[in-house]
């Protein structure tokens, strides 16, 4: 063989020697790679998946019985809570009877929604606040005004013994009862819900569009929900008939000491009704910051027990009685300021013909009114603040009791945006 002038050497050059078959110059390619056998890398035979394959197998099969059980748990919560809820269709029956004299809604979507909280005596504990005799009185009242735009709340007391016009209502016995110039519980106490909205109405001139009825029971139930409310107090409190012994100070307040702190009258302030609701209104301000500061409106396990108290203790209308139609109307609810959460007492003084009683100071009601109607803001004033004039108008002459709109917050009067006492979320009881 002779030397090629590419090669002279005839050793094979450095990308292998010229293929004999062909001539064509064109070299060999290097050998394949062997195939990748997943399974024997595995460790897999071939009689079954390895123990790799298996361990995923049943990974995945696990995580689908923990997604299964997670949402059978879900339909159960949801289930009972849902179910805790009782519907009040007489109320709705009665409503409907008397639709075409009734308030319209506000427009935007503005909505009013009667609290009732009433003096029921059945349940755990509760007998030692007299006996259960199956009547129940409305013994706290509030209007609550939730604004359009869902930008703040305006909780309105009315007090039981407010004088005014009641309507004809269906009583509990079945007997219709004549029109009368009376005090204000009256109306629940003899022909339910039905009777206490539509005097509502006719005072207001504001349609309720809701309403929600909760008893001793519900309320020691939310409060321990969150695990008490903080008060402080001057003085130390004993009070026989409201059941109550605090001592003095800050201290937290969880069921039955919740309930007797906000229905004690005589060892609390001047023993009036008035600053038994004052205290009331500050105690749920605290009661709803605590809610909103606490974040337990985002933690599942401190927002259960609260939907359970709340659920198992109210009765409403049909379109708040299920779980996902409260959950809508609260989480319309949560992203109000604190300080937009706004509490008082409609402006009333005492009856001209019976000290015992209430009436409603004019022309300062129906400023708050007009305000909520047309869905306008509302100022509101801490309590304590110094007292300032009430608007020029005619109306009742003042007397000790008058909770009437007062000036613009330099003092002047304001009759388009009065300004009433009161409290806010923000402020809580002991600020």
């Amino acid at each position: 063989m002779t030397d090629s002038p590419e090669n002279p050497s005839g050793r094979p050059g450095p990308h292998g020697p010229r293929d004999p078959a062909d001539g064509t110059g064109a070299r060999d390619a290097p050998p394949a790679a062997p195939p990748l056998d997943l399974a024997a890398e595995s460790g897999a035979t071939s009689t079954g998946p390895g123990p790799g394959r298996r361990w995923l197998r049943w990974t995945a099969v696990g995580l689908c019985v923990l997604v299964l059980a997670l949402t059978g748990l879900g339909w159960l919560v949801y289930t009972k809570l849902d179910g805790n809820l009782r519907t009040d269709p007489d109320t709705r029956n009665e409503l409907e009877k008397y639709e075409a004299e009734r308030p319209r809604s506000e427009p935007g979507g503005a909505e009013n929604v009667l609290l009732i909280g009433t003096d029921r005596r059945s349940g755990e504990d509760n007998g030692k606040y007299g006996a259960d005799n199956g009547t129940q009185r409305s013994d706290t009242t509030i209007l609550l005004h939730a604004s359009a735009d869902r930008q703040s709340a305006t909780a309105v007391s009315i007090p039981r013994d407010l004088m005014v016009q009641i309507p004809e209502c269906k009583r509990f016995d079945g007997k219709q009862s004549a029109p009368q110039f009376n005090q204000f519980n009256w109306a629940f106490e003899f022909a339910g819900a039905a009777c206490s909205i539509r005097t509502v109405e006719k005072m207001t001139g504001i349609r309720v569009d809701h309403h929600m009825i909760v008893d001793f029971t519900g309320f020691k139930k939310m409060v321990d929900a969150v695990d008490g409310v903080d008060v402080c107090l001057e003085r130390p409190v004993k009070d026989d008939e409201a059941q109550l012994r605090l001592p003095a100070g800050w201290q937290t307040l969880r069921g039955e000491d919740a309930l007797g702190y906000v229905r004690a009258r005589k060892s609390l302030g001047d023993g009036s009704d008035t600053q038994r609701m004052e205290r009331q209104q500050q105690f749920l301000a605290a009661l709803v910051n605590k809610v909103q500061s606490n974040g337990v409106l985002l933690n599942p396990r401190r927002l259960y027990p609260l939907l359970d108290a709340a659920t198992s203790s109210l009765t409403t209308d049909e379109d708040l009685a299920s779980l996902r139609g409260l959950y809508e109307w609260v989480r319309g609810l949560r992203s109000i300021p604190t300080e937009k959460v706004q509490f008082l007492t409609v402006p009333r003084q005492e009856y001209r013909y019976d000290t015992d009683r209430d009436e409603l100071a004019q022309p300062a009601a129906e400023h708050l009114f007009r305000q909520l109607g047309k869905d306008l803001p509302v100022a509101v004033r801490p309590t304590s603040a110094p007292s300032s004039p009430a608007p020029a108008g005619p109306g009742p002459a003042s007397g000790p009791r008058e909770d009437s709109a007062n000036g613009a917050a330099d003092g002047s009067p304001s009759p388009s945006e009065p300004t009433f006492r009161g409290t806010t979320a923000e402020r809580g009881i002991c600020r």
